[in-house]
């Protein structure tokens, strides 16, 4: 296990030498998340934000025919051309410098193909998306081209070449080619690609069932008058929006007073309507902490303590009947950090997403000094953009305490800083992870 650097002495008070790393804390949590099993089958339009439980292949070819890439007239380019391959020198258009002059014998548009044959020396009109005859070999666009009645003018130096501007069938899919793979989580254009393979259900994991709450007497709900000492709850709120993000079936539990009965209560409740249990609060030595020792009487716990700030205070373990505990700190932005961090890959492997995306990392300039002491991986606030140079830099978001939620609004990145890294001055490069759907 690779705990924290020893920080030099007089960074003590900010040093634990029993807290885990954050690179293991965040192995060791995938390694804990197995694979979901089952599969449900969901008409397309539910099926935004759904995992993929097997692959879909293409039962058709995508376009089925080939067809035109634009609006313009459809010829047989052999007509034209010498044994060689060059327009043939004995036909008009060569020896006397008029344009090629083909009859007009039909059209081609979307959905109504021509069905006639195509006759040698002859084009159709065709429109962007509609089928290209059988004997044609290219389409030349409508704006090189000159209409005389029912015949059509053609430069000979813009004649086209032989596949010019069309589709050919199984472009974008070939019949029983891999349209989707299983493990992925459906997107807009995802919805799209099945449905141009006709198809009206796709098979899907079952929906991840994550309940979650927060503890403490200081809390106040949404509506409710506060008492002297008394904070309105955001924590539920903040993770309410990223677990919907994560497209997970979610259950709030609400808040949990500060007593042992209350918390066993909503355990119980958490063990019987989901998969996870998520709480923030009260994961600390308080007098008034006891989420550590309900975890303990009804499951057990992996770890506790990273060596991450914000967020030192966060607990995994299992519950009964294979229920995953997190327990995240009670403060606003620990509460977004470990979560964003360490809870959402994991709830992606529950999820049955594979391969897990790596979060995008970015080096920036940074424009103001970064506090930090050595000891622990450190995840600041800040808005990241481009320079007057062109290039990456990172503005912090001011006061970085672990309280500040709207350092966290602001923001729309993580500075990332290593656990052996110390204060940062101005002009130096960092690490920065922009922020995705998910905060």
């Amino acid at each position: 296990m690779n705990q924290a650097p020893t920080p030099h002495p007089i960074f003590a008070d900010d040093y634990d030498p029993n807290a885990l790393g954050m690179e293991d804390a965040a192995a060791r949590l995938l390694a804990a998340m197995a694979q979901p099993n089952g599969v449900e089958w969901v008409s397309l339009r539910n099926a935004l934000g759904r995992v993929l439980a097997e692959p879909l292949q293409a039962t058709v070819a995508v376009p089925a025919h080939r067809s035109s890439a634009m609006d313009g007239y459809a010829l047989r380019t052999s007509d034209f051309m010498a044994p060689g391959g060059a327009l043939d020198a004995a036909g008009p258009a060569l020896t006397t410098g008029k344009p090629l002059r083909l009859p007009l014998v039909g059209t081609s548009a979307a959905g109504h193909p021509f069905t006639d044959m195509l006759p040698a020396g002859a084009a159709i009109r065709i429109m962007t998306g509609a089928v290209v005859p059988d004997a044609a070999d290219a389409v030349i666009m409508q704006e090189r081209v000159q209409r005389d009645g029912d015949h059509l003018l053609i430069d000979p130096a813009v004649f086209p070449r032989p596949g010019s501007n069309t589709r050919a069938a199984g472009e974008d899919l070939a019949l029983g080619a891999l349209a989707l793979p299983a493990g992925r989580r459906i997107r807009p254009a995802d919805l799209g690609l099945a449905a141009s393979l006709g198809l009206a259900e796709v098979p899907v994991r079952p929906r991840l069932r994550v309940a979650f709450f927060s503890t403490g007497d200081e809390l106040c709900s949404i509506g409710q008058q506060p008492a002297v000492g008394q904070v309105f709850d955001s924590n539920r709120y903040t993770l309410f929006g990223m677990l919907e993000q994560l497209g997970v079936e979610v259950h709030d539990l609400g808040v949990v007073r500060d007593t042992p009965a209350d918390l066993e209560l909503a355990f119980r409740r958490g063990i019987a309507c989901a998969d996870v249990l998520v709480s923030s609060g009260g994961v600390s030595v308080g007098d008034a902490d006891f989420v550590r020792g309900m975890l303990e009487r009804l499951g057990q716990t992996v770890f506790w303590k990273i060596a991450v700030k914000p967020g030192r205070p966060f607990a995994y373990g299992k519950l009964e009947g294979a229920t995953h505990f997190f327990g995240l700190p009670g403060n606003p932005v620990a509460v977004m950090v470990t979560f964003h961090q360490l809870v959402r890959p994991a709830l992606r492997r529950l999820m049955g997403i594979d391969p897990l995306p790596a979060p995008l990392r970015v080096q920036a300039r940074t424009t103001a000094p970064l506090k930090k002491v050595p000891g622990r991986y450190e995840f600041q606030r800040g808005v990241l953009l481009r320079g007057n140079d062109g290039q990456w830099q990172v503005d912090p978001t001011g006061e970085q305490g672990s309280g500040m939620l709207s350092s966290m609004s602001l923001a729309n990145c993580f500075i990332c800083l290593p656990e052996s890294s110390g204060s940062v001055p101005t002009g130096s490069m960092v690490d920065v992870e922009p922020f995705d759907e998910g905060l």
